[in-house]
């Protein structure tokens, strides 16, 4: 066989036809799976021998509808997903976020009552590690990309080691819904909620109200139940005084003045009466105070 000239290149024999290229997978899950990457071998086989391991965690207080779309996007990351969510404790979430409305328990049994959750993991860890990984087997964790901030001291990022690795998968947050949310509403109309359980035979200690506060609450019931009285009346005088004639209209006007008279003097009284009662208070702890005062000057020797 005949040599070459060095520095000659022996150009490969020409198709008849270009290869056509593998098919794009449509979606991210296809383009882990082992269709598309036939070099993976054992890497990526586990798509297709079992289903897909992915966590979820979070404190699900006052467990609401925004929870449940997170952890269903969760759940439909694969077509073959088993949705483990992990639910912080009492100990850990009060210690680094704030104090809860709902119980450790509570809010596990609520986790337990979503259609999208095959397991809850109690009293789960702040900040996820190789160790809790490895232990539960997951393949993929699943929140909303915001950045949050480590109380615990451990990271920048709650999940800085999960999108260092690879694991994170996006959810998409719902709007205008959280428990925050939920929070302020029942702060905003914190003495209607109060008076409606004063209402349904809650006392002032399971409200944890004062006597001044219960007092002053139930006084603006009977004034609310009081203007609900007279409304109903004015409309029947209004009715009447339409089937008698328009003769009666000033007759009609005349007793709008006397009830409103009447409601403003009654919420005056009632103004008078709740200052009376404070004062009463007050005058009592003064008189305690003093009392205390002079048993203790007589005790000590002088």
């Amino acid at each position: 066989m005949a040599r070459l000239p060095r520095g000659d290149v022996v150009a490969p024999p020409v198709a008849e036809s270009d290869p056509e290229p593998p098919a794009t997978p449509t979606t991210w899950y296809e383009s882990l799976s082992c269709s598309a990457h036939p070099a993976s071998g054992k890497e990526c086989l586990f798509l297709q021998e079992r289903p897909v391991r992915v966590y979820a965690d979070g404190i699900y207080d006052l467990f609401h509808f925004g929870h449940a779309r997170a952890l269903e996007q969760a759940k439909k990351l694969f077509p073959n997903t088993y949705l483990l969510v992990g639910c912080c404790s009492d100990e850990i979430t009060h210690k680094y976020k704030g104090k809860t409305v709902m119980t450790e328990a509570e809010r596990y049994e609520s986790l337990r009552h979503c259609k999208w959750v095959d397991e809850v993991i109690p009293d789960a860890p702040w900040v996820l590690n190789q160790e809790f990984i490895d232990k539960h087997n997951i393949d993929f964790v699943a929140h909303d990309s915001l950045p949050y901030a480590d109380a615990s001291g451990a990271g920048n990022d709650v999940y800085e080691f999960v999108k260092a690795i690879g694991k994170f998968k996006e959810t998409i947050r719902t709007d205008g819904i959280s428990t925050s949310d939920i929070i302020m509403r029942i702060l905003k109309d914190y003495n209607e909620y109060v008076k409606r359980n004063l209402a349904r035979g809650y006392t002032r200690k399971d409200l944890g109200v004062s006597y001044v506060k219960e007092k002053q609450l139930r006084v603006n019931m009977g004034i609310t139940k009081l203007r609900e009285k007279v409304k109903e009346h004015q409309e029947k005088l209004h009715t009447v005084a339409k089937s008698a004639g328009v003769n009666h209209n000033e007759w009609v006007e005349n007793a709008d003045r006397w009830i409103a008279g009447f409601l403003e003097k009654f919420e005056e009284g009632c103004h008078i009466m709740e200052i009376a009662i404070k004062d009463r208070i007050q005058e009592g702890l003064k008189r305690q105070q003093s009392k205390s005062k002079t048993n203790l000057e007589e005790t000590v020797p002088s």
